[in-house]
Protein backbone atom coordinates (compact mmCIF):
# COMPACT_ATOMS: atom_id res chain seq x y z
CA UNK A 1 0.00 0.00 0.00
CA UNK A 2 1.16 3.40 -0.71
CA UNK A 3 0.15 6.63 1.06
CA UNK A 4 1.45 10.01 0.73
CA UNK A 5 1.68 11.54 4.36
CA UNK A 6 1.44 15.18 4.63
CA UNK A 7 3.82 14.67 8.21
CA UNK A 8 6.23 12.86 9.68
CA UNK A 9 6.86 11.58 13.63
CA UNK A 10 8.63 14.32 15.32
CA UNK A 11 11.96 12.76 15.89
CA UNK A 12 12.85 11.27 19.60
CA UNK A 13 9.15 12.08 20.41
CA UNK A 14 5.93 9.42 19.67
CA UNK A 15 3.82 12.83 19.16
CA UNK A 16 2.45 12.85 15.40
CA UNK A 17 2.99 16.91 14.08
CA UNK A 18 -0.38 18.29 13.29
CA UNK A 19 -0.70 17.17 9.80
CA UNK A 20 0.62 14.05 9.89
CA UNK A 21 -2.53 12.29 10.48
CA UNK A 22 -3.82 13.76 6.80
CA UNK A 23 -2.74 10.98 4.33
CA UNK A 24 -3.64 10.69 0.48
CA UNK A 25 -3.88 7.14 -1.05
CA UNK A 26 -1.75 7.12 -3.79
CA UNK A 27 -3.37 5.93 -7.29
CA UNK A 28 -0.28 4.97 -10.05
CA UNK A 29 -1.79 6.06 -13.57
CA UNK A 30 0.68 4.54 -16.83
CA UNK A 31 -0.20 6.17 -20.08
CA UNK A 32 1.27 6.43 -23.42
CA UNK A 33 0.48 9.77 -24.44
CA UNK A 34 2.76 12.78 -25.13
CA UNK A 35 2.72 16.34 -26.62
CA UNK A 36 -0.73 17.69 -26.76
CA UNK A 37 -2.43 14.99 -25.62
CA UNK A 38 0.10 14.55 -22.78
CA UNK A 39 -0.64 17.67 -21.30
CA UNK A 40 -4.58 17.08 -21.51
CA UNK A 41 -4.38 13.78 -19.71
CA UNK A 42 -1.94 15.86 -17.39
CA UNK A 43 -4.82 18.73 -17.01
CA UNK A 44 -7.72 15.81 -16.11
CA UNK A 45 -5.27 14.31 -13.25
CA UNK A 46 -4.48 17.76 -11.69
CA UNK A 47 -8.26 18.47 -11.52
CA UNK A 48 -9.43 15.53 -10.08
CA UNK A 49 -6.50 15.52 -7.75
CA UNK A 50 -8.08 19.40 -6.87
CA UNK A 51 -11.37 17.69 -6.30
CA UNK A 52 -11.48 15.76 -3.43
CA UNK A 53 -8.55 15.41 -0.56
CA UNK A 54 -8.70 11.62 -0.30
CA UNK A 55 -6.56 10.21 -3.36
CA UNK A 56 -3.76 11.65 -5.82
CA UNK A 57 -3.67 9.99 -8.95
CA UNK A 58 0.16 10.09 -10.18
CA UNK A 59 0.72 9.58 -13.82
CA UNK A 60 3.50 8.63 -15.79
CA UNK A 61 4.18 8.16 -19.35
CA UNK A 62 5.67 4.66 -20.19
CA UNK A 63 6.48 5.08 -24.03
CA UNK A 64 4.20 4.26 -26.94
CA UNK A 65 1.55 1.97 -27.02
CA UNK A 66 3.59 -1.11 -27.30
CA UNK A 67 6.19 0.09 -24.87
CA UNK A 68 3.52 0.51 -22.35
CA UNK A 69 1.91 -2.69 -21.94
CA UNK A 70 5.44 -4.35 -21.81
CA UNK A 71 6.01 -1.97 -19.24
CA UNK A 72 2.94 -3.21 -17.08
CA UNK A 73 3.62 -6.48 -18.32
CA UNK A 74 6.77 -6.08 -16.81
CA UNK A 75 5.91 -4.48 -13.66
CA UNK A 76 3.38 -7.14 -13.12
CA UNK A 77 5.94 -9.72 -12.94
CA UNK A 78 8.10 -7.90 -10.81
CA UNK A 79 5.38 -6.72 -8.05
CA UNK A 80 5.35 -3.20 -9.16
CA UNK A 81 2.47 -2.77 -11.41
CA UNK A 82 0.48 0.42 -10.88
CA UNK A 83 -3.37 0.43 -10.23
CA UNK A 84 -4.28 1.63 -13.55
CA UNK A 85 -2.73 0.88 -16.52
CA UNK A 86 -3.48 2.42 -20.11
CA UNK A 87 -3.70 -0.54 -22.76
CA UNK A 88 -4.02 0.08 -26.98
CA UNK A 89 -7.11 -2.16 -28.48
CA UNK A 90 -4.75 -4.94 -30.09
CA UNK A 91 -3.68 -5.77 -26.74
CA UNK A 92 -7.40 -6.21 -25.10
CA UNK A 93 -6.86 -10.13 -25.66
CA UNK A 94 -4.03 -10.28 -24.12
CA UNK A 95 -5.46 -8.94 -20.94
CA UNK A 96 -7.97 -10.58 -21.07
CA UNK A 97 -6.14 -13.94 -20.87
CA UNK A 98 -3.66 -12.46 -18.12
CA UNK A 99 -5.52 -14.65 -15.78
CA UNK A 100 -5.06 -12.91 -11.87
CA UNK A 101 -3.26 -10.04 -13.34
CA UNK A 102 -6.44 -7.66 -14.02
CA UNK A 103 -10.14 -6.82 -12.08
CA UNK A 104 -12.87 -6.24 -14.31
CA UNK A 105 -13.78 -2.78 -13.98
CA UNK A 106 -17.09 -3.68 -13.42
CA UNK A 107 -15.76 -5.11 -10.30
CA UNK A 108 -13.80 -2.04 -8.98
CA UNK A 109 -16.71 0.19 -9.82
CA UNK A 110 -19.57 -2.34 -8.11
CA UNK A 111 -17.37 -2.65 -4.72
CA UNK A 112 -16.39 0.92 -4.91
CA UNK A 113 -19.74 2.61 -4.76
CA UNK A 114 -18.45 5.29 -7.31
CA UNK A 115 -20.71 6.38 -10.09
CA UNK A 116 -20.97 3.56 -13.06
CA UNK A 117 -24.01 2.69 -15.61
CA UNK A 118 -22.62 0.14 -18.30
CA UNK A 119 -25.64 1.04 -20.38
CA UNK A 120 -24.22 4.80 -20.12
CA UNK A 121 -21.86 4.17 -22.88
CA UNK A 122 -22.11 3.66 -26.48
CA UNK A 123 -22.47 0.46 -27.27
CA UNK A 124 -20.20 0.25 -30.52
CA UNK A 125 -17.11 1.48 -27.92
CA UNK A 126 -18.36 -0.33 -24.64
CA UNK A 127 -18.44 -3.94 -26.82
CA UNK A 128 -14.82 -3.61 -27.51
CA UNK A 129 -14.19 -4.04 -24.24
CA UNK A 130 -16.73 -6.34 -22.37
CA UNK A 131 -16.80 -9.89 -21.70
CA UNK A 132 -19.45 -12.46 -23.97
CA UNK A 133 -21.31 -12.38 -20.40
CA UNK A 134 -21.67 -8.69 -20.51
CA UNK A 135 -19.16 -7.67 -18.38
CA UNK A 136 -16.87 -4.66 -19.02
CA UNK A 137 -13.42 -5.47 -18.26
CA UNK A 138 -11.79 -2.39 -19.02
CA UNK A 139 -12.70 1.49 -19.31
CA UNK A 140 -12.74 2.84 -22.74
CA UNK A 141 -10.64 6.25 -22.61
CA UNK A 142 -9.32 7.01 -26.11
CA UNK A 143 -11.37 6.02 -28.55
CA UNK A 144 -11.38 7.27 -31.75
CA UNK A 145 -12.48 5.90 -35.44
CA UNK A 146 -10.51 6.76 -39.20
CA UNK A 147 -11.49 9.15 -41.13
CA UNK A 148 -10.44 11.42 -44.59
CA UNK A 149 -8.62 14.89 -43.76
CA UNK A 150 -8.80 16.94 -46.75
CA UNK A 151 -5.63 19.72 -46.95
CA UNK A 152 -8.68 22.24 -49.09
CA UNK A 153 -5.67 24.37 -49.57
CA UNK A 154 -3.52 21.84 -51.70
CA UNK A 155 -6.47 20.87 -53.57
CA UNK A 156 -6.78 24.74 -54.76
CA UNK A 157 -2.99 24.73 -55.71
CA UNK A 158 -3.26 21.76 -57.90
CA UNK A 159 -6.73 22.87 -59.57
CA UNK A 160 -8.68 20.57 -58.35
CA UNK A 161 -12.44 21.16 -56.66
CA UNK A 162 -11.49 20.32 -52.61
CA UNK A 163 -15.51 20.10 -52.24
CA UNK A 164 -15.84 17.29 -54.56
CA UNK A 165 -17.16 14.09 -53.37
CA UNK A 166 -14.66 11.17 -51.71
CA UNK A 167 -17.65 9.20 -50.28
CA UNK A 168 -15.85 6.23 -52.43
CA UNK A 169 -12.53 4.87 -52.77
CA UNK A 170 -13.57 4.82 -57.10
CA UNK A 171 -14.05 8.51 -56.14
CA UNK A 172 -10.75 9.13 -54.65
CA UNK A 173 -9.00 6.84 -57.29
CA UNK A 174 -9.62 9.86 -59.76
CA UNK A 175 -9.06 12.78 -57.56
CA UNK A 176 -5.62 11.30 -56.68
CA UNK A 177 -4.84 11.13 -60.39
CA UNK A 178 -6.20 15.03 -61.14
CA UNK A 179 -3.97 15.90 -57.69
CA UNK A 180 -0.64 14.32 -59.40
CA UNK A 181 -1.70 16.12 -62.78
CA UNK A 182 -2.18 19.03 -60.96
CA UNK A 183 1.78 18.95 -59.09
CA UNK A 184 0.95 17.17 -55.64
CA UNK A 185 4.05 15.54 -54.74
CA UNK A 186 1.80 13.43 -52.19
CA UNK A 187 -1.64 13.28 -53.03
CA UNK A 188 -2.71 10.44 -50.55
CA UNK A 189 -0.79 8.99 -47.58
CA UNK A 190 -1.88 7.13 -44.44
CA UNK A 191 -1.39 6.37 -41.02
CA UNK A 192 -1.28 3.02 -39.28
CA UNK A 193 -1.72 1.20 -42.39
CA UNK A 194 -3.10 -2.48 -40.61
CA UNK A 195 -5.93 -0.65 -38.63
CA UNK A 196 -6.74 1.39 -41.50
CA UNK A 197 -6.65 -0.36 -44.36
CA UNK A 198 -7.10 -4.08 -43.40
CA UNK A 199 -8.84 -3.76 -40.09
CA UNK A 200 -11.51 -1.07 -40.27
CA UNK A 201 -11.53 -1.43 -44.33
CA UNK A 202 -13.17 -5.30 -43.09
CA UNK A 203 -15.49 -4.04 -40.87
CA UNK A 204 -16.41 -1.21 -43.08
CA UNK A 205 -17.42 -3.67 -45.99
CA UNK A 206 -18.85 -6.05 -43.56
CA UNK A 207 -16.43 -8.95 -44.33
CA UNK A 208 -14.59 -10.65 -41.78
CA UNK A 209 -10.93 -10.00 -40.86
CA UNK A 210 -10.94 -13.81 -38.96
CA UNK A 211 -12.77 -16.12 -38.49
CA UNK A 212 -14.93 -16.68 -34.65
CA UNK A 213 -16.84 -13.30 -34.76
CA UNK A 214 -13.13 -11.84 -34.97
CA UNK A 215 -11.77 -13.67 -32.26
CA UNK A 216 -14.88 -12.48 -30.11
CA UNK A 217 -16.58 -16.06 -30.33
CA UNK A 218 -12.94 -17.89 -29.05
CA UNK A 219 -9.21 -17.99 -29.33
CA UNK A 220 -9.46 -20.93 -31.89
CA UNK A 221 -10.10 -18.30 -34.52
CA UNK A 222 -8.47 -17.87 -37.88
CA UNK A 223 -7.05 -14.60 -39.63
CA UNK A 224 -9.50 -14.29 -43.13
CA UNK A 225 -8.48 -10.55 -44.73
CA UNK A 226 -6.67 -12.23 -47.81
CA UNK A 227 -10.67 -12.50 -49.28
CA UNK A 228 -11.17 -10.37 -52.68
CA UNK A 229 -12.38 -7.23 -51.17
CA UNK A 230 -9.19 -6.69 -49.33
CA UNK A 231 -7.20 -8.21 -51.80
CA UNK A 232 -8.66 -5.32 -54.22
CA UNK A 233 -7.92 -2.55 -52.41
CA UNK A 234 -4.39 -3.31 -51.16
CA UNK A 235 -3.53 -4.00 -54.62
CA UNK A 236 -5.19 -0.82 -55.73
CA UNK A 237 -3.34 1.00 -53.48
CA UNK A 238 -0.21 -0.68 -54.51
CA UNK A 239 -0.97 1.14 -57.80
CA UNK A 240 -1.05 4.68 -56.43
CA UNK A 241 2.21 3.95 -54.36
CA UNK A 242 3.75 2.71 -57.72
CA UNK A 243 2.46 5.52 -59.69
CA UNK A 244 3.22 8.05 -57.13
CA UNK A 245 -0.23 8.71 -55.82
CA UNK A 246 0.31 7.37 -52.50
CA UNK A 247 3.31 8.46 -50.67
CA UNK A 248 4.25 5.46 -47.78
CA UNK A 249 5.26 7.42 -44.53
CA UNK A 250 5.73 4.90 -42.11
CA UNK A 251 3.97 1.85 -39.46
CA UNK A 252 2.42 4.39 -37.12
CA UNK A 253 1.38 8.26 -37.60
CA UNK A 254 4.37 9.23 -39.56
CA UNK A 255 2.51 10.40 -42.10
CA UNK A 256 0.83 13.22 -39.92
CA UNK A 257 4.18 15.25 -39.71
CA UNK A 258 3.99 15.38 -43.74
CA UNK A 259 0.02 16.35 -43.52
CA UNK A 260 0.34 18.94 -41.24
CA UNK A 261 3.32 20.22 -43.07
CA UNK A 262 1.13 21.21 -45.38
CA UNK A 263 2.78 18.50 -47.85
CA UNK A 264 -0.28 16.12 -48.59
CA UNK A 265 -3.66 16.56 -49.86
CA UNK A 266 -5.05 13.81 -48.10
CA UNK A 267 -4.58 11.51 -45.24
CA UNK A 268 -6.50 8.82 -43.85
CA UNK A 269 -5.91 8.98 -39.86
CA UNK A 270 -7.37 8.96 -36.41
CA UNK A 271 -10.59 11.23 -35.86
CA UNK A 272 -7.78 12.38 -32.40
CA UNK A 273 -5.86 13.47 -34.52
CA UNK A 274 -8.17 16.62 -34.46
CA UNK A 275 -5.93 17.95 -31.78
CA UNK A 276 -2.45 17.74 -33.51
CA UNK A 277 -3.73 18.79 -37.13
CA UNK A 278 -5.71 22.09 -35.16
CA UNK A 279 -2.78 23.01 -33.36
CA UNK A 280 0.06 22.65 -36.43
CA UNK A 281 -2.09 23.01 -39.70
CA UNK A 282 -1.46 26.47 -41.39
CA UNK A 283 -3.76 25.15 -44.41
CA UNK A 284 -7.82 25.09 -44.18
CA UNK A 285 -8.89 21.23 -43.76
CA UNK A 286 -12.06 19.57 -43.20
CA UNK A 287 -13.02 16.07 -42.18
CA UNK A 288 -14.93 13.53 -44.35
CA UNK A 289 -15.86 9.86 -43.82
CA UNK A 290 -13.04 6.87 -44.19
CA UNK A 291 -13.86 6.17 -48.20
CA UNK A 292 -15.92 3.08 -48.95
CA UNK A 293 -15.94 1.18 -52.28
CA UNK A 294 -19.18 0.74 -53.57
CA UNK A 295 -20.75 -2.32 -54.33
CA UNK A 296 -18.06 -4.49 -52.19
CA UNK A 297 -19.86 -6.45 -49.31
CA UNK A 298 -22.08 -4.60 -47.19
CA UNK A 299 -19.95 -0.91 -47.20
CA UNK A 300 -20.76 1.41 -45.57
CA UNK A 301 -21.27 -0.52 -42.21
CA UNK A 302 -19.45 0.83 -39.57
CA UNK A 303 -15.59 1.78 -38.57
CA UNK A 304 -14.20 0.14 -35.45
CA UNK A 305 -12.64 2.00 -32.71
CA UNK A 306 -8.87 2.36 -32.03
CA UNK A 307 -6.95 3.94 -29.02
CA UNK A 308 -7.23 2.60 -25.77
CA UNK A 309 -8.62 1.90 -22.74
CA UNK A 310 -7.92 1.58 -18.61
CA UNK A 311 -6.98 -1.76 -17.04
CA UNK A 312 -7.02 -2.02 -13.02
CA UNK A 313 -4.47 -4.06 -12.17
CA UNK A 314 -4.95 -6.85 -9.41
CA UNK A 315 -2.59 -6.79 -6.09
CA UNK A 316 -3.42 -3.46 -4.35
CA UNK A 317 -5.12 -2.56 -1.36
CA UNK A 318 -8.77 -1.68 -1.25
CA UNK A 319 -7.99 2.19 -0.42
CA UNK A 320 -6.29 1.97 -3.60
CA UNK A 321 -8.97 0.86 -5.85
CA UNK A 322 -11.25 2.61 -4.43
CA UNK A 323 -9.04 5.62 -5.44
CA UNK A 324 -8.85 4.03 -8.67
CA UNK A 325 -12.72 3.67 -9.16
CA UNK A 326 -13.17 7.27 -7.81
CA UNK A 327 -11.07 8.62 -11.13
CA UNK A 328 -12.43 6.58 -13.86
CA UNK A 329 -15.89 7.41 -12.60
CA UNK A 330 -14.42 10.95 -13.20
CA UNK A 331 -13.02 10.74 -16.26
CA UNK A 332 -16.23 8.80 -17.44
CA UNK A 333 -18.51 11.85 -16.42
CA UNK A 334 -20.17 14.42 -18.90
CA UNK A 335 -18.51 17.00 -18.42
CA UNK A 336 -15.26 15.42 -19.22
CA UNK A 337 -15.88 13.60 -21.61
CA UNK A 338 -17.35 16.43 -23.34
CA UNK A 339 -14.45 18.59 -23.59
CA UNK A 340 -12.03 15.62 -24.21
CA UNK A 341 -13.88 14.98 -27.55
CA UNK A 342 -13.72 18.70 -28.46
CA UNK A 343 -10.11 18.38 -27.24
CA UNK A 344 -8.77 16.00 -29.03
CA UNK A 345 -11.73 14.26 -31.61
CA UNK A 346 -11.25 11.27 -29.88
CA UNK A 347 -15.38 10.22 -29.29
CA UNK A 348 -17.29 10.66 -26.75
CA UNK A 349 -17.82 7.35 -24.40
CA UNK A 350 -20.93 8.25 -23.35
CA UNK A 351 -24.01 8.84 -24.93
CA UNK A 352 -24.91 12.15 -22.47
CA UNK A 353 -21.70 13.55 -23.38
CA UNK A 354 -22.17 12.47 -27.22
CA UNK A 355 -25.98 14.73 -26.32
CA UNK A 356 -23.65 17.40 -24.27
CA UNK A 357 -20.93 18.44 -27.37
CA UNK A 358 -24.24 18.55 -30.10
CA UNK A 359 -26.02 20.80 -27.73
CA UNK A 360 -23.47 23.10 -26.92
CA UNK A 361 -23.62 23.63 -30.80
CA UNK A 362 -20.02 22.96 -31.22
CA UNK A 363 -20.33 20.35 -34.22
CA UNK A 364 -22.07 23.41 -36.26
CA UNK A 365 -19.14 25.60 -35.09
CA UNK A 366 -16.34 23.18 -36.14
CA UNK A 367 -17.78 21.14 -39.20
CA UNK A 368 -16.97 17.52 -39.43
CA UNK A 369 -16.01 17.30 -36.23
CA UNK A 370 -19.36 14.68 -36.02
CA UNK A 371 -18.17 12.69 -38.58
CA UNK A 372 -16.33 9.87 -36.59
CA UNK A 373 -19.59 10.05 -34.31
CA UNK A 374 -21.93 9.29 -37.12
CA UNK A 375 -19.32 7.26 -38.92
CA UNK A 376 -19.58 4.57 -35.77
CA UNK A 377 -22.78 4.74 -34.48
CA UNK A 378 -25.64 5.22 -37.95
CA UNK A 379 -25.59 1.25 -38.23
CA UNK A 380 -26.00 -1.10 -35.84
CA UNK A 381 -22.84 -3.67 -35.13
CA UNK A 382 -22.44 -6.93 -36.83
CA UNK A 383 -20.60 -9.80 -36.32
CA UNK A 384 -17.70 -8.40 -38.92
CA UNK A 385 -18.06 -4.72 -37.38
CA UNK A 386 -18.07 -5.00 -33.80
CA UNK A 387 -14.19 -5.01 -33.47
CA UNK A 388 -11.42 -7.30 -33.24
CA UNK A 389 -10.45 -10.16 -30.39
CA UNK A 390 -7.11 -11.55 -31.34
CA UNK A 391 -4.02 -13.00 -28.86
CA UNK A 392 -0.28 -11.30 -29.99
CA UNK A 393 -2.26 -9.06 -31.80
CA UNK A 394 0.50 -6.33 -31.57
CA UNK A 395 2.78 -9.19 -33.43
CA UNK A 396 0.68 -9.42 -36.23
CA UNK A 397 0.67 -5.70 -37.19
CA UNK A 398 3.81 -6.09 -37.46
CA UNK A 399 3.55 -9.09 -39.97
CA UNK A 400 0.96 -7.25 -41.32
CA UNK A 401 2.84 -3.60 -41.54
CA UNK A 402 5.70 -5.48 -43.87
CA UNK A 403 4.14 -7.44 -46.16
CA UNK A 404 2.03 -4.48 -46.27
CA UNK A 405 5.33 -2.69 -47.44
CA UNK A 406 6.66 -5.78 -49.93
CA UNK A 407 3.41 -4.49 -51.44
CA UNK A 408 4.13 -0.89 -51.73
CA UNK A 409 7.59 -1.19 -52.78
CA UNK A 410 6.50 -3.43 -56.00
CA UNK A 411 8.03 -6.45 -54.66
CA UNK A 412 4.98 -8.42 -53.98
CA UNK A 413 1.57 -8.62 -55.37
CA UNK A 414 -1.42 -8.06 -52.82
CA UNK A 415 -2.68 -11.36 -52.81
CA UNK A 416 0.75 -13.23 -52.32
CA UNK A 417 1.47 -10.43 -49.63
CA UNK A 418 -2.36 -11.55 -47.68
CA UNK A 419 -2.06 -15.02 -48.08
CA UNK A 420 1.50 -14.71 -46.44
CA UNK A 421 0.55 -12.58 -43.73
CA UNK A 422 -2.24 -14.54 -43.03
CA UNK A 423 -0.23 -17.88 -42.70
CA UNK A 424 2.46 -16.05 -40.61
CA UNK A 425 -0.47 -14.65 -38.44
CA UNK A 426 -2.57 -17.81 -37.82
CA UNK A 427 0.95 -19.12 -36.57
CA UNK A 428 1.07 -16.77 -33.73
CA UNK A 429 -2.49 -17.35 -32.88
CA UNK A 430 -2.17 -21.01 -32.96
CA UNK A 431 0.83 -20.07 -30.14
CA UNK A 432 -1.96 -17.96 -28.35
CA UNK A 433 -4.46 -20.54 -28.39
CA UNK A 434 -1.98 -23.67 -26.96
CA UNK A 435 -1.25 -21.10 -24.47
CA UNK A 436 -4.49 -19.97 -23.12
Amino acid sequence: MKNLTAGALIAGSTMLSPIAAFAQTEVQFWHAFTGRLGELVAVQVEDFNASQDDFTVVASFKGNYSETLNAGIAAFRAGEQPEILMVFEVGTATMMSAKGAVRSVTEVMEASGAAFDPDAYIGSVKGYYTSTDGEMLSLPFNASTPVLWVNRDAFEDAGVDPDTDLSTWQNVGEVLGQLKEGGSTCPLTTAWQSWIQLENFSAYHDVPFATQANGFAGVDTELAFNGPAQVAHIAAMGEWAQDGKFIYAGRRNEGGANFRAGECALFTESSAGYAGIKAEAEFDFDVRPLPYWEGVGNSPQNTIIGGASLWVMEGHEEDEYEGAAQFLAYLSSSDVQEQWHKDTGYLPITTAAADATRESGFYEENLGTEVAVIQMTTNEPTENSKGLRLGSFDQIRTIIDEELEAVWAGDKDAQAALDSAVMRGDQLLRRFEAAN
